[in-house]
């Protein structure tokens, strides 16, 4: 269970989380959607260590999160692909996807390993191996940097906005392959701005708007609840609203 208990965080002398509380049950894809500037965003950047909450927790089952390094988080399982495109374009798609593999670099057999399970997971990595990571398409790189994330076998894969810039075509696959992850087993936590693909993916939603959790619930009621709209278009909503239901599995 990845859980964030109360966080405050933000950016110099401002907050932009104010006390966020939200869990990801195991092999759940979890899709965080609200309008720009609601704190989705920074919900990621707590979560891997790139921002220090100033007040509350991030816990994965047992272990408190917070106050680790990035490499720390590395190492507890929780991955990150980045909402800007961040490959190395100069590098081969091949050395792109073992960085992700870094913190093995001292057994390589390991290391080759994993290059190998992902590129069943994604055909694209071992199809083009050698050619530079600057020749792809967007949505290839998309695929690439969530194969570069997979090195690791996380616990948990965070990505922010995965549909951003991306051709229907594009979105099929990197949808299909979101939700291979899923069925491997691992925790999957979304930020999306388009609420229809956002929680098309998921199978839990939470909305948020104003550092704050809005609703929470299966992906399909909040996808389908009244307040979606009144969020979207700045209407106050009822702070925390939560639809009751119990955790799911697949998608």
């Amino acid at each position: 269970m990845l859980t964030l208990d109360r966080v405050v965080a933000g950016y110099g002398g401002g907050d932009v989380l104010h006390g966020v509380s939200l869990e990801c049950a195991p092999s759940t894809v979890t899709c965080v959607i609200g309008p720009n500037g609601a704190g989705k965003s920074t919900v990621l950047r707590v979560i891997s260590g790139l921002l220090a909450p100033r007040a509350g927790e991030v816990r994965l089952g047992g272990e408190v999160l917070s106050g680790c390094s990035t490499q720390e988080i590395l190492r507890h399982g929780v991955v990150q692909v980045p909402q800007s495109q961040a490959l190395f374009p100069k590098m081969t798609i091949a050395e792109n996807v073992l960085m992700g593999g870094y913190l093995l670099r001292k057994n390589r057999a390991l290391l080759h390993a994993r290059l190998a399970a992902v590129e069943e997971l994604v055909p694209l990595v071992r199809e083009r191996a050698s050619e530079p990571a600057g020749n792809l398409s967007g949505g290839q790189r998309r695929m690439v940097e969530i194969g570069r994330c997979l090195m690791l076998e996380p616990k948990v894969v965070m990505m922010d906005e995965p549909s951003l810039g991306l051709d229907p075509r594009s979105l099929a696959a990197v949808a299909a392959l979101i939700e291979r992850i899923h069925l491997s087993g691992a925790t999957v936590l979304l930020v999306e701005q388009n609420v229809r693909i956002g929680l098309g993916l998921a199978t839990h939603g939470v909305v948020m708007e104003g550092g704050r959790v809005r609703l929470t619930g299966r992906a399909a009621e909040i996808a389908g609840h009244p307040d979606i709209g009144q969020l979207y278009l700045g209407a106050p909503t009822a702070a925390g609203s939560t639809v009751n239901t119990p955790p799911t599995k697949g998608l």
